[in-house]
């Protein structure tokens, strides 16, 4: 972006046509900025109220001073009197690619509790652990030539033919690391586009492209029709899969027991289709192909699954880390390592061992350096194995609908914490219902930081981000790390401002942090086919860096933690199928999350400029649906099922099947009362009330998000 800045204020926002990636492309956030920056709502200091009055409107402004003092005194009480452990910070999608709540837990609280809420962990760490799991290497991506200064005139690249989006929709969801619009343009230069999606989206339906419409959860069985179809036709890359891949004739086995039949039925997509999809994926003519995977993957209930055989799909294809396929990003996070600092120290003191659920999910306790959420409610709620004193919600709102299910009990439960912080821009439903502390932040314009895809795990490109100007009393997240940390924990904060912090990150790839900022953007350039270089294992070996040093179809790590080696389908915990005598009372299947242009998750709500365009939560709602249940254009609803109910307005579309409704998440009201009990109107139209809060996978991983029975009725407005 290039900011116009006059007299210290922001007058103009535009793209920068010269970034290689987005060549000036802006979203509608981005070009909101100012509405933004100088909202009347912003919270620009720090402020501080007595834990008496959490829900209540009586915030008393300090100054950083105060503020650090006054957590300096309260975590040195708390460790004394219940240890470290009895401190979380909890965490969403991360500022700057979640780069700062895991040393904020580890390296300044040094609690060994850093907690993401939502059940299961079901978003984006289950596709990064059993990538690791299953083939030993960092997030997988698309390739998109982000990595090469000339895109897609460099020489190494070579076009995909098909690109499949399974449960993604990169337009709308780029939060990752790939470009939505990288897709636009590969379409142009002859790309094809695969869908699989509940809903029929804009790629989906552009000519020449293909939908395959899902029924929400069932994704595991499409996954394994799939492959038996490769597998039995000889479609596969032989070479590759008797080369580098391990547990072939047992996955043959398993698949064999999903026939087109049996699939058509679980998943309500045709025979046909199931077999047009399975011969595109199979036909040597449409490779390099690439698989794009998307958070719908880590909220199915299969979700590992899911994972496990979407990585098979391109072994299968042999599209892995070639020109046009699936790149794969080394073991160790780019820049994003020192994240982890502080965890060897706690190991040491024997505190690492208490991260809450470590003993029950271990699949989870080997793949993310993270506490299990469901785990952790339930010890906040009961105080087992220990209790629970202090929570710091870092890049968070999750009483609105965006993460935790069961939203209710989380409140209640975190009402009883001794203490609370809240760092953010915008006074919310989770800092007025719980914070003690506010910390004000300055948006990324206001500061300097880095721009990281993938979280370091797969880093096609590095960014600055350079302060222009700075509005308030803010502090960003590494400002309060360095400053904070030097008071909790100095011997680990030996740096002297965020530009030497950056500087001495950006060492191992040889330049400053002054010198990226002038830069503007890195692109590391990529080597291919590493596994046939000795470049993914530490010891130099040929393969990947697997118990085999192969591409595991059969897992050799899943027995341990108590879960199938092979890839499998189940019914979603709560359908008609599973529930039949439920099956009358809530007909119909929920899906949530689909991403709008004019919101993060809950932000952006109180930008009257964006809010115009998406005024209302909506509930997509097909013409037959709507006519049986007696709905209207623009009517309110309500949706519910037997675990809470959620309002919204009605949009009748064909894009959705009949059988299914799709409501939006991260609704909350800025504009109604912000005191408790109404907390800007956060329950009424949360739903993430109806989604109970259940790890399903054995590994730790999975849970209901996508694909729950529910019914709608007509309401009358969105007041209870």
């Amino acid at each position: 972006m290039k900011l116009t800045i006059k007299d210290g204020k922001l007058i103009h926002v535009e793209g920068d046509e010269e970034h290689s990636i987005t060549g000036g492309r802006l979203c509608p956030r981005c070009l909101a900025l100012k509405d933004v920056v100088y909202h009347p709502d912003r919270v620009l200091y720090p402020m501080k109220r007595d834990p008496k009055d959490r829900g209540k409107d009586k915030w008393e402004k300090i100054t950083w001073d105060e503020a650090y003092d006054m957590i300096v005194e309260k975590v040195t009480d708390i460790k004394a009197k219940f240890g470290a452990e009895s401190i979380v910070v909890y965490g969403g999608t991360g500022r700057e690619a979640c780069l700062y709540y895991y040393p904020l837990a580890f390296a300044v609280l040094q609690t060994p509790n850093c907690c993401y809420t939502q059940s299961g962990w079901s978003c984006y760490g289950p596709r990064c652990s059993v990538s690791e799991f299953i083939f030993g290497a960092g997030y997988p991506e698309i390739d998109y030539a982000g990595f090469f200064a000339d895109r897609f005139d460099n020489p190494d690249f070579e076009l995909p033919k098909i690109v499949v989006c399974w449960g993604k929709h990169p337009l709308q969801s780029n939060g990752d690391g790939i470009f939505g619009h990288a897709l636009v343009d590969m379409m142009k230069l002859g790309t094809k586009i695969i869908m699989v999606d509940p809903r029929i989206t804009w790629l989906g339906s552009r000519d020449g492209n293909m939908t395959v419409q899902i029924k929400p959860g069932t994704d595991a069985a499409l996954a394994l029709a799939v492959v038996n179809i490769m597998i039995q036709e000889g479609t596969y890359d032989h070479e590759f899969v008797d080369y580098w891949c391990y547990g072939f004739e047992e996955l043959k086995a398993r698949a064999a027991e999903y026939t087109v039949e049996k699939v058509s039925e679980i998943t309500w997509v045709p025979e046909e289709e199931i077999l047009e999809f399975a011969h595109i994926l199979g036909d040597p003519a449409n490779r390099p192909a690439s698989i794009a995977w998307g958070l719908a993957v880590d909220q199915n209930s299969n979700g590992v699954q899911v994972a496990q055989l979407i990585i098979i799909i391109q072994a299968l294809m042999g599209v892995i880390d070639v020109p046009g396929g699936l790149t794969i990003g080394p073991t160790k996070s780019m820049l994003g390592s020192w994240r982890m600092d502080g965890i060897e120290e706690l190991a040491a003191n024997g505190l690492w061992d208490k991260r809450i659920g470590s003993h029950k999910w271990l699949g989870l306790a080997a793949g993310m350096a993270t506490t299990s959420p469901d785990e952790t409610l339930v010890t906040a709620e009961t105080g087992e194995p220990y209790e629970l004193h202090m929570a710091w919600f870092n890049s968070t709102n999750f009483l609105a609908p965006t993460c935790s299910s069961q939203p209710q009990r989380w409140y209640k439960a975190l009402l009883k914490m001794d203490f609370n912080v809240v760092q953010d821009l915008f006074m919310t439903p989770t800092a007025m219902g719980l914070a003690d502390l506010f910390l004000p932040l300055p948006t990324f314009a206001e500061h300097d930081g880095i721009v990281l895809p993938h979280y370091g795990r797969n880093t096609v490109f590095m960014g600055a981000m350079n302060e222009a100007f700075r509005v308030g009393d803010t502090r960003s997240d590494i400002e309060v790390l360095i400053e904070l940390g030097k008071r909790l924990n100095p011997k680990a904060w030996q740096f002297d401002d965020v530009e030497d912090f950056f500087t001495k990150q950006c060492e191992e790839l040889g330049f400053t942090f002054d010198e990226l900022r002038h830069m503007g953007l890195y692109q590391p350039g990529y080597t291919y086919r590493k596994y046939e270089k000795g470049l993914l294992r530490a010891d130099g070996q040929l393969g990947f860096n697997t118990p085999t040093g192969r591409i595991e179809f059969s897992s050799t790590l899943y027995p341990m933690w108590g879960e199938d080696a092979l890839p499998f389908y189940e019914e979603p915990r709560f359908s008609q199928v599973s529930q039949p005598s439920m099956a009358e009372e809530y007909p119909l299947m929920m899906t949530t999350g689909s991403r709008k242009y004019t919101s993060f998750h809950s932000e952006h709500r109180q930008v009257d400029i964006l809010r115009r365009i998406d005024k209302w939560p909506v509930v997509e709602v097909h013409p037959e649906t709507a006519k049986k249940y007696g709905l209207q254009d623009g009517d309110w609803a309500e949706i519910s099922n037997m675990f809470g109910r959620a309002k919204a307005k009605v949009v009748i579309t064909p894009i959705v099947d009949p059988r299914i409704v799709n409501a939006t998440h991260g609704w909350w009201f800025p504009e109604q009362d912000g005191e408790a009990p109404n907390l800007f109107g956060v329950w009424k139209s949360n739903v993430n009330t109806m989604i109970p809060n259940l790890c399903i996978g054995k590994l730790g991983f999975g849970a209901p998000y996508k694909g729950i029975m529910c019914k709608i009725e007509k309401s009358t407005s969105v007041e209870d």
